[in-house]
């Protein structure tokens, strides 16, 4: 027998705690991470429970009569434990169908797990909506990951820059100087699109205190000065660069090829280097300066889909 609970505070250590077992989870899921943002978002969070065991997790936000994988997070939707099974899934969903009239809900927003975030494969909630629920593929976001044990030959720009880097006696390093990469990074992104980091400065100092060996700065230098790095999200079986960005003078010397170079001798046991999505605007634009740049390291297309259903 199945019920649904809606998350509270006092749930945390419990919900990390099953997190940290899924066959699907990674650490942005851990409530240490979803709610340093708590107050942008109007937590909805749920919990399935099986004969009173916790079965699974639906990280969830409220905006007005829609329910969202939430918000504040890259990728979302259903979090099982390794004994989750496809039967047991649709029961959830009709569960879940169930409660979605009682709380007035007239439309849910699913953000899928990428398949490369799966520890063991975890899609059952895919085949469980297609039958519980008449829904519609909303965004389709393409990724381009790195097959670390399968790795492709780089492009010739590529292989030249990581030279060029080389020969400019470019080495790097972890850091934890995130207020010098935060500067080089947000005078990037306003340069060249006009926005800012996602996360604050202080934003992600909180986040590293908190996942200190989870979310990492490699920074590459030239004598003793930066000119470039990039954040990794280091999850079970993957490396995603969250923050890449150089100086002018870091991109002639070709810095970033050295960035990715190190990185993939440092994780030699990761299945993946997932550099992130291409799209912009709901997936609508694909930026194609930015994934030939992705795809010149050898990185293939992932998609990172979301889903939606009228309730």
């Amino acid at each position: 027998m199945f019920k649904i609970v809606r998350y509270n505070a006092g749930q945390a250590d419990e919900w990390n705690q099953f997190v940290a077992q899924s066959k699907n989870g990674t650490f942005l899921f851990d409530r240490q991470y979803m709610d340093y943002h708590a107050d942008r978002f109007h937590d909805h969070s749920l919990l399935f429970y099986r004969d009173e065991n916790l079965y699974a997790l639906f990280p969830a936000n409220e905006n007005g009569k829609i329910l969202y994988s939430h918000q504040g997070l890259t990728y979302g939707g259903l979090v099982m434990g390794t004994e989750a099974t496809t039967v047991h899934v649709m029961e959830c969903f009709q569960l879940l169908r169930q409660y979605l009239l009682d709380h007035d809900f007239h439309r849910v927003v699913y953000k899928a797990i990428p398949w490369i975030y799966h520890q063991i494969p975890a899609e059952e909630p895919l085949y469980a909506m297609y039958r519980v629920f008449d829904y519609r593929l909303k965004e389709r976001d393409v990724s381009s990951t790195i097959v670390l044990a399968k790795p492709l030959k780089w492009k010739k720009d590529r292989r030249h820059g990581l030279h060029v880097a080389s020969n400019n006696g470019i080495r790097v390093e972890k850091s934890d100087n995130y207020a010098e990469f935060w500067q080089i990074l947000k005078e990037n992104l306003q340069k060249c699109h006009g926005v800012s980091p996602v996360h604050t400065l202080d934003e992600i100092l909180l986040l590293h205190q908190r996942f200190p060996s989870s979310i990492v700065l490699y920074a590459a230098y030239r004598e003793q000065q930066m000119l470039g790095g990039c954040v990794v999200y280091i999850t079970s079986q993957v490396v995603h660069t969250q923050y890449i960005s150089s100086t002018a003078e870091g991109k002639r010397l070709g810095v970033v090829n050295a960035i990715i170079k190190e990185i993939i001798i440092a994780y030699p046991e990761y299945m993946y280097l997932d550099f992130g999505k291409s799209t912009e605007t709901h997936s609508d634009i694909l930026n194609e300066n930015l994934i030939y740049q992705k795809e010149g390291f050898g990185a293939r297309a992932v998609c990172y889909d979301t889903y939606e259903w009228d309730v």
